[in-house]
């Protein structure tokens, strides 16, 4: 047990850096609570301590801010009064603008804190992250008052417009309890499913700048499982080899190789070439004829087992290599030896690099196996049915199968930013299913409609239509700068290979799109539900304008609702 809280004593020095701080947070007070968890108990099992972390960095990164974010709701609630003749505090809405001013405040510390493209320590990563999700959370909360202030503002407007809009208002105004919190619900949800669009989208910018691929478009690659960080055994090889020959047959198959014992230095060094840092192969590739035709991505490359071959973009003219080599794994003295080498173009600059022929090395006393088998583009194209087909007969343990394909984006984010606005539509109807609030809507809206279902459609289409458009543009003006600012922090540089950060691209259409489009949606189902709904105030006012010689059955069939 002591060494492992050593170890995660090291780590705090090296893997995190020495003297980073968020929030007074720093290696020297982890260092302490692992010496106190040292001293106080000493039988711990990191199995205990895992679980014990994982649930405390949800509470921290989800719990929290959600917690924050959800006091809108009973925010919302107490802010209604109890009737639509009472006025609201104004009080109430001015504290509540200062809470949100509050969440964008240090949502704005956190993004201009992240927003250098220098590295950043975890501690710093982890520590950012969450003051920006609080002030989301902050932000969110002192929004609930606003829909009750809306109603109310919408009141005195909505006297110029026609009956089913005035009579919306109306509605929701009288039963304001209610409406208010099916619109902050709706708020909520929205706000969360425009923070993923918008958070999604700069990630996937993001993530394309830092795609590098792993071969030719189109090449099927199959390197080392994860459990072996360095070539295929003897065995493997020839497993892997045999599968792809029996699910490729008569395909050829190109072979890189590598180093048996990768503490045996060997390296390929050439003048006046400088190798890109975004290229699939580093230093030197080891391989046969197919592999270098598949680099340079020409079958009419000439090969040859005594030259090495630069392949490079760039207009440099090179006749010699060194090849720089130990004499034993044992012995660190380093040899040279000056080789003949030969410049070849390639298309890919992702390719670029130095091809040593296999023999070549192995005549310097290196045992080469194969790293990875490369079916070449050029020759056969492998179908998505050939990849699945093979990568079953392979075990994940000993390899993995590529198809490089390019950059994929991800669209594991859709399903959850759907499901929020389904449920901010879902909330948003809430507020409109019932009967009209008063006898006197009915007749009115009896009066407006000419005796017919339509008045009463149209009431219900408004009533949703204006609880959702509440809901939907309050959650924008929740959602929108919490995306925005989430992701400086998310797109921090944690280590010093990711690239620097892309300009971010607001995906201003698909806001558009959901703050416009919700309302009109909620609107067309209130209005097709009005049709299976029974509103006993506007049927009775109909009911009195009758004949006085029909029956009471006669009237009780006029008055079934429609199917």
């Amino acid at each position: 047990m002591d060494a492992e809280l050593s170890l995660v004593a090291r780590i705090c020095d090296r893997g995190i850096g020495q003297g980073s701080s968020v929030i007074g947070f720093d290696c020297a007070s982890m260092r302490g609570c692992v010496a106190v968890a040292a001293h106080y108990y000493p039988a711990m099992s990191f199995d205990l301590v895992y679980p014990a972390v994982s649930v405390l960095i949800v509470a921290l990164f989800v719990g929290l801010p959600l917690s924050t974010a959800t006091a809108a709701i009973p925010v919302a609630r107490l802010s209604a009064p109890p009737n639509r003749h009472k006025p609201m505090s104004r009080k109430v809405v001015i504290l509540g603008l200062f809470a949100s001013f509050a969440g964008v405040w240090l949502m704005g510390l956190g993004a201009w804190l992240a927003h250098e493209n220098s590295r950043y320590s975890a501690i710093d990563f982890f520590g950012l992250l969450l003051i920006t999700l609080v002030g989301a959370g902050v932000l969110t909360a002192g929004l609930g008052p606003l829909p009750s202030w809306l109603l109310e503002t919408l009141g005195p407007v909505a006297e110029r417009l026609p009956p089913p809009f005035r009579l919306a208002v109306r509605d929701l105004a009288q039963r304001r309890a209610r409406a208010v919190v099916a619109i902050t619900l709706a708020m909520m949800a929205t706000a969360f499913g425009l923070a993923l669009t918008v958070i999604a989208v700069g990630e996937t910018a993001q993530s394309r700048a830092e795609y590098l691929p792993r071969g030719r478009p189109g090449s099927l690659v199959v390197h080392s499982g994860p459990v072996s960080l360095g070539p295929f055994s003897t065995a493997d090889a020839a497993t892997v080899r045999a599968a792809v020959e029996r699910e490729l047959p008569g395909v050829p198959i190109a072979q890189h190789e590598a180093v048996v014992d990768t503490s045996w230095f060997f390296d390929a060094r050439a003048e006046n070439v400088e190798i890109p840092e975004e290229v699939v192969y580093w230093n030197q590739v080891i391989g046969d004829e197919k592999l270098l035709r598949y680099l340079t991505g020409d079958q009419s490359t000439p090969y040859d087992e005594s030259t090495v071959v630069v392949i490079t973009s760039a207009g440099v003219k090179v006749d010699t290599v060194d090849l720089v080599y130990e004499l034993d794994k044992d012995d660190e003295t380093r040899q040279t030896k000056s080789v003949r080498a030969v410049v070849a173009r390639t298309s890919d600059p992702h390719l670029e690099t130095i091809f040593v022929p296999a023999k070549l090395v192995r005549d310097l006393g290196y045992r080469l196996q194969p790293s990875e088998l490369i079916v070449d583009p050029a020759v056969h194209r492998v179908t998505p049915q050939e990849q699945q087909r093979l990568d079953d007969r392979l075990d994940d343990a000993v390899a993995e199968v590529h198809v490089e394909r390019g950059f994929q984006a991800s669209i594991g984010w859709l399903p959850f930013a759907a499901a929020a606005f389904l449920a901010a539509l879902g909330c948003a109807l809430a507020s409109g299913f019932g009967k009209a609030a008063n006898a006197h809507q009915a007749r009115v809206m009896k009066r407006a409609g000419n005796g017919s279902a339509a008045a009463f459609r149209w009431f219900c289409a408004s009533r949703a239509g204006l609880s959702t458009l509440c809901g939907t543009v309050l959650g924008a003006i929740a959602g929108c700068p919490a995306g925005m600012l989430l992701l400086w922090p998310l797109t921090m540089r944690t280590t010093w290979e990711a690239p620097a950060r892309v300009p971010f691209e607001t995906p201003w259409p698909a806001i558009g799109a959901v703050v416009a489009g919700l309302p009109l949606l909620a609107a067309a189902l209130g209005a097709l539900f009005a049709l299976r709904c029974s509103c006993p105030d506007f049927l009775s006012a109909k009911a009195r304008m009758l004949p006085v010689h029909l029956t009471g059955r006669d009237k009780q069939s006029w008055s079934r609702p429609a199917r």
